[in-house]
């Protein structure tokens, strides 16, 4: 690593945990206007994941920080499919498998080319394969894996098909796109329908591309470390060394953190202010999916339980950590049955943290269309009555 520029901002412990609160979109009135597509914008990121409990959480994230949003409505601020007003996002790899916005494609040309440079990429595939995937998407338009041929071949069942590989190569190469899912399977299209026109390119350098996503990530943190930064969008921690100082973000030192930090400088401008939002988090959400950061700031740790065998589970399943006053003050194992959410498992940290997990649990309730909660566990007995004295 090179040399770091003497930090000559300043920040408090409880500061920077208000400054990345704010970042994320839950410090102050959000931007109702602006809408999903606003949240999409602003996180620059939102995760995919095959777990639904209350609903998959590309739903939950914007509903954390707007409230009861349509659950139609979120898919359609989404899919480039579903947008009448034109693409809003595509599908590929960042954090993970995420959702990103359409305007960031050309960003991501670094990754392509890293894909290309590594043709094999875990499976063979037989020649001609790849060409009669882009020749029928090219015919017959949007295709999912089974209809371009099956995503599955008949060997043993975590084995993926022909066509599978091949169109998932192709989206990693950017030669297709996923326009949206469909119970749950990408629709695949060709990127040179998908994108627009003024965005289809790869004409930025790695350098141009890491710059821009390491800036944006350091706006959607509003302050965080190397790590931080460079975990947001999977890079490596040399690819953040090499384009942080002309990236626009500022040095700063955080009391209580023991390795440097960059800020965004805009959320420097002012005192993080404004209304807390009071609700339930995905695991996956940005503001906590990165388990040092989260411990870091929050001072609360957290685990995605749902792949520990079920008897060394502590808070279960999906626990979501709930948020409050700008703290995470527990988390509850949700499930739904019937027309009822259940608490399966309610872990809750201090006694404040009683009336706003009901509040929480009430509006998930009402959001997914259930009419009553039902509490089966809860890590304190002391507070069990007073929890379902809250629900009441």
């Amino acid at each position: 690593m090179t040399s770091l520029p003497r930090p000559a901002i300043e920040l408090s412990a409880d500061e920077a945990r208000r400054i990345a609160l704010r970042a994320q979109g839950f410090l102050g009135a959000p931007d109702r206007r602006a809408g999903v597509r606003g949240v999409l914008r602003h996180l620059g990121a939102v995760q995919l994941d095959t777990i639904s409990v209350l609903a998959r959480s590309h739903e939950l994230i914007p509903y954390a920080r707007l409230g009861a949003v349509g659950r139609d409505t979120v898919e359609a601020a989404y899919w480039t499919a579903r947008t009448p007003a034109g693409p809003g996002a595509f599908e590929y790899w960042s954090h993970a498998a995420c959702i990103l916005p359409i305007e960031e494609w050309p960003h991501f040309a670094f990754r392509r080319r890293a894909y290309r440079s590594r043709p094999q990429w875990h499976h063979d595939l037989p020649d001609g394969a790849y060409g009669q995937v882009i020749k029928q998407l090219r015919a017959e338009g949007p295709l999912t894996a089974t209809e371009l041929g099956g995503a599955k071949n008949k060997g043993e069942w975590w084995d993926w098909s022909e066509s599978k590989i091949a169109v998932e190569r192709a989206l990693m190469y950017g030669e297709v796109v996923c326009t949206e899912r469909r119970s749950w399977k990408r629709v695949y299209d060709l990127a040179e329908r998908a994108i627009p026109e003024a965005l289809l390119h790869d004409d930025l350098s790695d350098v141009e591309c890491l710059r821009r996503l390491v800036r944006l990530a350091g706006e959607s943190l509003g302050v965080g470390t190397r790590a931080d930064i460079a975990d947001y969008h999977r890079l490596k921690g040399e690819q953040f060394d090499l384009v942080v100082a002309d990236s626009g973000l500022v040095p700063v030192t955080v009391q209580g953190w023991d390795k440097p930090a960059w800020a965004d400088p805009k959320a420097l401008e002012t005192t993080p202010r404004g209304r807390h939002r009071t609700t339930l988090l995905s695991p996956f959400d940005s503001l906590v999916w990165e388990r040092a950061r989260t411990e870091r700031i929050f001072g609360f740790t957290h685990r995605l339980e749902a792949y520990v065998p079920k008897p060394k589970r502590i808070h279960g399943y999906f626990a979501m950590p709930l948020l409050a006053g700008g703290r995470l003050l527990g988390r509850v194992d949700p499930a739904r049955e019937g027309s009822t959410l259940v608490a399966k498992q309610v872990s809750l940290d201090t006694p404040k943290a009683v009336e706003p997990m009901a509040q929480a649990l009430l509006e998930a309730a009402s959001w997914v269309g259930c009419d009553s909660v039902r509490v089966e566990r809860v890590n304190r007995p002391d507070l069990a009555a007073d929890l379902v004295r809250a629900l009441g």
